[in-house]
């Protein structure tokens, strides 16, 4: 059996290698339960959330709370406001991390992060979908124009002024064009909804 010195330095490496690690990831790589709660209560990793660790010296990501929530939920994909703020097109981050799951999916608990589920039908789940890398976790985010078009379709939820602040902003820093947005609006059946702001705002060239 892997002693207790070797299954720690193995954890570290494991957390070196990937930032943040589940219990499940460890144990696979020789690590009982007992030592990740040993090394908690030396200070040598941090519990982020059950079964879940990072070392403490890790440096943490203005998105810290996305790459923790893809390890915690690996098949959901960050959406709306929180698409919207990673790809810096929101003032702020917002208190929850929104998340889009299949209409069938077991929606995950809330832990220490806060988490806001949306339910997208398959099609529209799959679509516009992009990995980032955050702190060493593949994150799945849906792309700009693909958000745009979510946030309008989500309005009564998120806020209409946010959906159009995000569209401004999307075409000011030119991170879409309006013919990517057009067509992921038309994709998610909200093309005539999003058009009139899509013309007024593209009116002056």
């Amino acid at each position: 059996m892997t002693s207790s010195i070797t299954q720690r330095q193995t954890a570290r490496n494991v957390l070196v290698e990937r930032g943040i690690a589940r219990l499940a990831e460890l144990r696979n790589a020789g690590v009982t339960a007992a030592t990740m709660s040993r090394m908690e209560r030396d200070g040598e990793v941090l519990r982020l959330a059950r079964g879940l660790y990072q070392l403490p010296d890790a440096e943490l990501d203005a998105n810290h709370s996305l790459a923790e929530i893809a390890k915690r939920v690996p098949k959901a994909i960050v959406c709306l406001v929180s698409a919207l703020a990673f790809h810096g097109l929101a003032d702020q981050l917002p208190r929850h991390v929104w998340l889009a799951i299949g209409s069938k999916d077991w929606a995950p608990k809330p832990d220490s992060t806060p988490i806001r589920v949306v339910r997208f039908t398959e099609i529209l789940l799959s679509d516009g979908v992009e990995i980032h890398v955050v702190e060493g976790v593949p994150v799945k985010i849906f792309g700009v124009a693909k958000t745009i078009a979510d946030c309008f379709r989500y309005r009564s939820k998120i806020g209409l002024s946010v959906a159009i602040e995000g569209l401004q902003e999307a075409l000011r820093q030119r991170k879409a064009t309006p013919g990517e947005i057009a067509n992921q609006a038309e994709r998610g059946a909200v093309g005539t909804v999003i058009r009139p702001y899509l013309e007024a705002l593209t009116a002056n060239g």
